[in-house]
């Protein structure tokens, strides 16, 4: 490996809270190291579109608590034709550019992978998004400030439920993964969570709902992550309306607002270790890791692996946590 006299830093894909703190760290801990450090403007966009800016540490300066990324985040088609990566790695060599730190999900661990394979550039993934469905870390970066969010959104549905008998549909962000609704039904107290994990039959949602109603409850919540099997939060909601007539069934989706937000304490820091650890990682003579978290330990992961190993799921004692805080 080359020695390593400028770090490239880019954040890709969907933005998720922390990935500032992640960049302020990365540029810090480069600069503490005497070396350079550039910003990579739009992810892979930016590299084959040559769209770099020299960092310092004032560049950094007030961002710690700003949700989205500076550094912006876009698709790039190009970046995935040989022809694109081939004008990706001659702009980021003149540039001067000697490795990369990518902040994102498994879409920007796959493109570091291939383009460190065809180049030969040491690359590091750090985990940027909220889905928390990565191998190799038990937190990616933002997930604990989304959770917050559909919490601190399920604790003001509940009160305007109570006040009218009404049953909610919260629809949250989760297409493969669940994380975010469990955390959020366990959290927010909800009657009832669907995942896209676990298949929950319309027919047992409505027993779960029957038995919340015969305790007499004021409020009703489910929470349905956007993968769902049963189609999504509309499609559920419509089905055991037909069941509950005498339920005023609201449904809300919280979208994009959970990706949104000043990050969490836990997102802060864990965007600092994780920013210091790529650099580490790279100065050291390592390429292609992850950065995780495994207990309170940080630990690097092959790339590779981290992109390809579901061998994870959600533990079967937080599934039935779920179900006894709902009775």
């Amino acid at each position: 490996m080359q020695n390593i006299n400028k770090i490239g830093v880019f954040t890709s894909g969907g933005d998720s809270p922390g990935m500032n703190a992640c960049i302020r760290s990365v540029v810090r801990t480069t600069l503490y190291k005497g070396k350079k450090i550039t910003g990579i403007i739009q992810g892979f966009e930016g590299m084959v579109s040559k769209n770099f800016v020299e960092m310092n540490s004032r560049s950094v300066s007030n961002i710690i608590q700003l949700g989205g990324t500076i550094l912006k985040t876009a698709r790039c088609l190009a970046f995935k034709t040989p022809e694109g990566r081939r004008k990706a790695y001659e702009n980021i060599k003149s540039e001067g550019i000697d490795a990369l730190v990518g902040i994102g999900g498994d879409g920007t661990f796959t493109g570091l992978h291939v383009f460190s394979k065809e180049y030969d550039i040491p690359v590091i993934g750090i985990p940027g998004t909220i889905d928390n469905d990565l191998f190799g870390t038990d937190y990616t970066l933002g997930f604990d400030t989304a959770s917050n969010t559909v919490i601190e959104a399920i604790d003001k549905i509940r009160d305007t439920a109570a006040s009218h008998d009404r049953l909610f549909f919260v629809e949250v962000m989760g297409r493969d993964s669940g994380y975010i609704a469990l955390n959020a039904g366990i959290g927010g107290g909800a009657e009832a969570v669907l995942l896209p994990e676990t298949a929950t039959a319309i027919e047992d949602l409505i027993v779960q709902l029957e038995h919340a109603a015969a305790n007499k409850k004021t409020s009703t919540i489910v929470i349905v992550a956007e993968g769902d099997q049963n189609g999504g939060a509309y499609h559920v909601a419509k089905c055991v309306k037909e069941k509950f007539n005498f339920y005023d069934t609201k449904v809300t989706i919280l979208g994009h607002l959970q990706r949104g937000g000043q990050p969490s304490s836990f997102d802060r820091v864990l965007a600092s270790r994780f920013g210091y650890a790529a650099v580490n990682l790279l100065l050291e003579g390592r390429t292609k890791q992850m950065i995780g978290i495994i207990g309170n330990a940080i630990r690097p992961t092959n790339l590779e692996e981290a992109i390809h190993n579901k061998s994870f799921k959600i533990a079967d004692d937080m599934l039935e946590l779920s179900r006894i805080l709902a009775i």
